[in-house]
């Protein structure tokens, strides 16, 4: 006899119809998590990746209500750090127990999920005010960890609905898996921190060099400076002066260095402002004038170029102007990452075939062609119109950090 055709069971059929229903939601959650892992992983803001997982989750679970609770050791409770659906006044104030008869206390202790979809008639645990506040009738609670087995966990996420319906095992991995990822997300936040902690540690002890090594330059010119005073030699005097004014040029840079925003790195608008003052002030017959862009230059550009300016300068308090005061003048401009900076003066000018490059040329053409090669850069000299002498030192500079307007 020929067989009977083969019959489907109508609970067959209802799985079947059940998990076609199911698949565009369980898409979604995947799609959702995949969001979150790679907002997580791009945002430094702690407190935005909290907030975002809260929302997400709840989007992925089709419920109104999430949270992210945070345990408090010293008070053994779980206060809410984020959150969405709730009420201001939520976050950062209102706190659940941590105990073991509380929904997010039992997941918190035991590392479990836990499902509970009929709240009000919920035997294994208490219901949190909370939830009973704003009627709600179904949670899932799992334990977000953070670092390795025996560090503490960070706390719990929980999503919540007043709405009837079911919350399955498959709602509980999905939010467990979002949960995994934002402990990730919280282990690298502390990581970032500790790191900061350590950079901010290592920026202050730098500083605190660089105030004292300013601080001992200040007392080697002040030395300097009593003992050309005590000299009875006009060539010793004026020797001694010359190395004060050089060590103070490199004790300016330190000064900057220990204030300035960037640790290594000075304002040289402010540098060469602050420099040409005190070089002012030595010299106040003369009319000293200054400009420089706001940038910011490392420290090894600044020494050498703060010890040029003062050669430069001091060179044509000397010699520029014989018979009189006159006009000094300091111009630092940055052109396609080249610093341009111009001492000019307009005084007698330099003789006829002057080359600075001759080896009997004096200590401090010496110094000032060793810094220009210190810095990589080129010297130019020429007539400064309608009479006088124009410097121009070409370098490159560091990549620009921006100035802080503040």
């Amino acid at each position: 006899m020929p067989s009977e055709p083969s019959t489907v069971s109508r609970n067959e059929t209802d799985d079947f119809l059940r998990i076609q229903d199911e698949l565009p939601y369980r898409r979604r959650q995947q799609a959702i998590l995949r969001e979150f892992g790679s907002a997580a992983l791009q945002s430094r803001d702690f407190r935005h990746i909290l907030q975002q997982a809260a929302e997400l989750s709840a989007r992925g679970l089709q419920c109104s209500y999430a949270k992210v609770l945070e345990y408090l050791p010293d008070e053994k409770r779980l206060i809410v750090r984020a959150g969405t659906g709730w009420p201001s006044g939520t976050v950062d104030i209102v706190s659940l127990g941590a105990d073991i008869e509380s929904p997010a206390g039992f997941a918190f202790q035991t590392g479990q999920s836990v499902v509970s979809n009929h709240l009000q008639k919920e035997t294994r645990f208490r219901t949190p005010q909370l939830l009973a506040d704003h009627g709600i009738r179904r949670a899932i609670n799992v334990l977000i960890r953070r670092g390795g087995d025996g560090d503490t966990p960070f706390g719990v996420l929980e999503a919540d609905s007043a709405d009837p319906g079911q919350f399955d095992e498959a709602d509980a991995d999905f939010l467990a898996g979002f949960a995994g990822l934002l402990g990730i997300a919280i282990e690298r936040q502390h990581a970032d921190a500790k790191l900061q902690k350590a950079l901010d540690h290592a920026d202050l002890l730098t500083r605190e060099m660089s105030h004292r090594v300013k601080n001992s330059l200040t007392s080697v010119v002040g030395l300097l400076r009593v003992q050309g005073r005590s000299s009875e030699s006009l060539d010793v005097k004026h020797a001694l002066e010359n190395a004060a004014m050089r060590v103070a040029s490199i004790a300016e840079v330190h000064d900057h260095l220990w204030r300035g925003s960037k640790v290594g790195f000075v304002d040289l608008s402010d540098f060469i402002g602050h420099l040409c003052e005190n070089l002012q002030s030595s010299s106040p017959e003369h009319n000293l004038q200054w400009y420089s862009d706001p940038i910011v230059i490392s420290a090894d550009k600044a020494i050498p170029l703060g010890l040029l300016v003062n050669e430069l300068v001091t060179n044509a308090v000397k010699y520029a102007y014989v018979d009189g005061p006159g006009v000094i003048r300091v111009d630092a401009r940055e052109i396609d990452g080249n610093l341009l900076v111009e001492i000019s003066d307009e005084g007698a000018g330099l003789p006829d075939g002057f080359d600075i490059n001759q080896p009997r040329k004096s200590l401090g053409f010496r110094v000032i062609s060793g810094l220009v090669r210190q810095l990589m850069g080129e010297l130019k000299i020429s007539k400064n119109m309608p009479r006088g002498a124009l410097f121009t030192i070409k370098f490159p500079i560091d990549p620009k950090f921006p100035i802080d307007p503040s």
